[in-house]
């Protein structure tokens, strides 16, 4: 097993078991000490690993960083632990004091889902307050297994980790404020555009209608690029590698646009409803919204012409149809290729709307 499955399967293991997981120490041993042993470590050798690690500083004696990964007799990484319903918090906690009297360079900040990973790269032997590489074990992408492969003991070298470091935490930060953007622009964001368009002057009424001329062309443009990107997997005869690349760039797309995380299987489903009604529709008007409760395909994104909803948050998956009277049916589906059953259904939704002046 290779180490990007070996990953993946921790993440099962998390969901599986974390309900009963009731403690920190719970947490410890069923989460962290697989996930410190998934990056080669021994973690009943002391030599490799010491939990309980204690760093006296200054007058403070016996505080504790729940792990320290060692490497040539010296601590590298400083991992701390919570429970894994608790929230991350660096600030005023002894990982941050230990990182600066030691001679470790990373540290890692825990409850066994999410992952974040600090260095110092903003002034040296102080650690960063943002981490440069963060991720959750349920939904980890190709690029974060990547960067994680370089913290495994066959492969750990301080300078290449660092070399990277640096661009990975303003590009996470970029992005950051890209996805803020595009749901709320500021004002500074839309008058970059208004300006470039707007033959007049730049008045607060002006602003205001293209806050929202901004927000919907990039949210074309968004979805002009999944489009493009679906036409391109399907033209490579259902290739499943370069099927999953294209889910993959998709769904780092989609981020960008919605705050809500949208799965992967959610976008996979609106590419299969796309892919059935294409052929008597502009695929362009096909639409999504993410909800808590369900995953919504619409068309010309009107909540009022909701072309089918997917329902993947529960124990059994199910897609809702329409009828002509817009009432829903909620059909209980096995795998998502069972959504093509209902392509009758989905092509008579769209003939109604049409029929409507949609």
């Amino acid at each position: 097993m290779d180490f990007k499955d070996q990953i993946r399967q921790l993440g099962e293991r998390v969901t599986k078991l974390k309900d009963q997981t009731a403690t920190e120490e719970a947490t410890k041993n069923a989460f962290i000490m697989p996930f410190i042993q998934t990056l080669g470590y021994d973690v009943f050798s002391p030599v490799e690993v010491v939990p309980e690690f204690i760093a006296d500083i200054g007058i403070k004696k016996g505080e504790k960083v729940d792990y320290a990964i060692f490497k040539d007799g010296l601590p590298m990484i400083l991992i701390e632990c919570k429970h894994w319903a608790q929230k991350l918090d660096i600030h005023d906690n002894q990982m941050i004091r230990y990182f600066n009297v030691t001679k470790a360079k990373f540290a890692i900040l825990t409850n066994g889902i999410k992952y974040r990973f600090y260095t110092d790269l903003v002034e040296p032997n102080i650690m960063d307050e943002k981490p440069f590489l963060e991720f959750d074990i349920h939904d980890i992408k190709e690029l974060h297994i990547e960067e994680l492969k370089k913290f495994h003991k066959s492969y750990f070298d301080v300078n290449n980790i660092l070399s990277s470091a640096s661009e990975l935490k303003y590009t996470n930060e970029i992005k950051m404020i890209l996805s803020s953007e595009l749901k709320t622009p500021s004002e500074d964001f839309v008058k970059f555009f208004a300006q470039r368009v707007y033959p007049k002057k730049i008045t607060a009424n002006v602003l205001f209608q293209f806050s929202d001329l901004v927000k919907k062309s990039v949210n074309q443009v968004i979805s002009e690029m999944i489009t493009d990107r679906l036409k391109l997997a399907m033209d490579k005869e259902n290739s499943d590698q370069q099927l999953e690349q294209a889910t993959q760039e998709v769904a780092e797309l989609t981020t960008l646009e919605k705050q809500i995380e949208t799965t992967s299987d959610e976008m996979e489903s609106f590419f299969i409803v796309k892919s059935i009604l294409r052929t008597i529709i502009d695929s362009n008007r096909i639409t999504y919204r993410d909800a808590q409760a369900y995953f919504a395909i619409m068309l010309d994104d009107n909540n009022r012409k909701t072309i089918c909803r997917i329902y993947l948050n529960t124990n059994k998956k199910y897609i809702g149809t329409f009828d002509s009277a817009k009432k829903e049916t909620k059909n209980e589906i096995q795998t998502l290729d069972d959504i093509y059953k209902y392509t009758d259904q989905l092509k008579a939704t769209i003939e109604t709307y049409i029929s409507l002046g949609s």
